[in-house]
């Protein structure tokens, strides 16, 4: 199983702060560093020192890391125009030497829309269908060829469709909990299909309507990598599991239930029933991003059990 470090800028992160999580990353041998892509912080958090943007961060990180993949979990679908996504993804891709991935989502926090003056359009879900379109048609289209797209959202017309990205199918990722056009859109379009936030009982609901999806689509269920996203609280005894949980806001018992808390071998043997659930790979959602120790614990603890 992989374990990706997932991160919460708009909690409270400046960009040395995640470049210096993203290099611990990389370092201690996890395979990717991911981020959300949010402009206002959620709970009682202050967001000190401000939102960082998730692509400029990312671009930034392209060239200060050598082996981690870089991503988002997920891009706002409502934050860009498709075309531009396109392009900044396709160049950060390349300035990364090709460790790029985008998770595209149809956006949902209306507050953070609010408070930066980003229209909050009512059909979201309609308009990421049309985005995925654009976006992997400009990558895919021949070298030397033009893409045009006459939706009800977009309009493009003869774009030379540049720049490509570094990599030849630069990996896209859906995700979420809906029960019919999410797992159609991520048979049609996914590399990889995400569950955030999910028990195990979900999980393996959710899995099996994106396998269904698939195969009524012509593909093969096996095409799709299947993840989760779970915020993770590790400690070598139950004093430094409480340290932690307390350190983000959280109950040890709440964050037992809905995440990956605990002791190493009990993280491991959570993690195990997630493998059995189906999922090859986990985005451990870390909210404390100084505390380093923590990163360093599930690298030599965690991780080395996982096979």
């Amino acid at each position: 199983m992989d374990l990706r470090i997932f991160t919460e800028p708009q909690q409270g992160a400046s960009y040395d702060t995640l470049l210096t999580v993203a290099k611990a990353t990389e370092d201690l041998g996890f395979d990717a560093f991911f981020r959300s892509d949010h402009y206002l912080s959620m709970g009682s958090s202050d967001g000190l020192p401000g939102p960082t943007d998730a692509w400029i961060t990312l671009a930034g990180l392209a060239r200060e890391t050598k082996r981690i993949r870089l991503g988002t979990l997920m891009t706002a679908g409502t934050f860009r125009l498709p075309g531009v996504l396109a392009i900044q993804v396709a160049q950060v891709d390349q300035m990364s030497g090709g460790r790029v991935e985008l998770g595209l989502g149809a956006g949902w926090f209306e507050e953070e829309h609010r408070a930066y003056g980003i229209p909050f359009p009512k059909e979201k879900f309609a308009r990421l269908e049309e985005q995925l379109a654009i976006v992997t048609g400009l990558w895919s289209t021949e070298t030397g060829k033009n893409f045009s797209h006459d939706g009800r959202y977009y309009q493009l017309q003869d774009s030379p469709a540049l720049p490509k990205p570094a990599q030849r199918k630069l990996p896209v990722l859906i995700g979420g909990h809906g029960a019919t056009r999410t797992p159609r859109l991520a048979a049609r379009y996914a590399d990889e299909f995400n569950i955030p936030f999910a028990s195990l009982e979900d999980t393996k609901r959710q899995f099996g309507r994106v396998r269904a999806a698939a195969e009524e689509a012509g593909r093969s269920p096996d095409d799709l990598v299947y993840s989760n996203a779970l915020v993770v609280c590790v400690g070598r005894d139950d004093a430094e599991v409480a340290r932690r949980a307390a350190a983000i806001g959280r109950e040890v018992d709440e964050l037992k239930a809905n995440g990956l808390a605990g002791s190493p071998a009990e993280v491991v043997d959570k993690l195990g029933h997630y493998a059995a659930a189906g999922s090859s790979r986990v985005y451990l959602q870390v909210l404390d991003l100084d505390d380093l120790d923590h990163l360093e614990l599930i690298s030599s603890q965690v991780q080395p059990q996982l096979g």
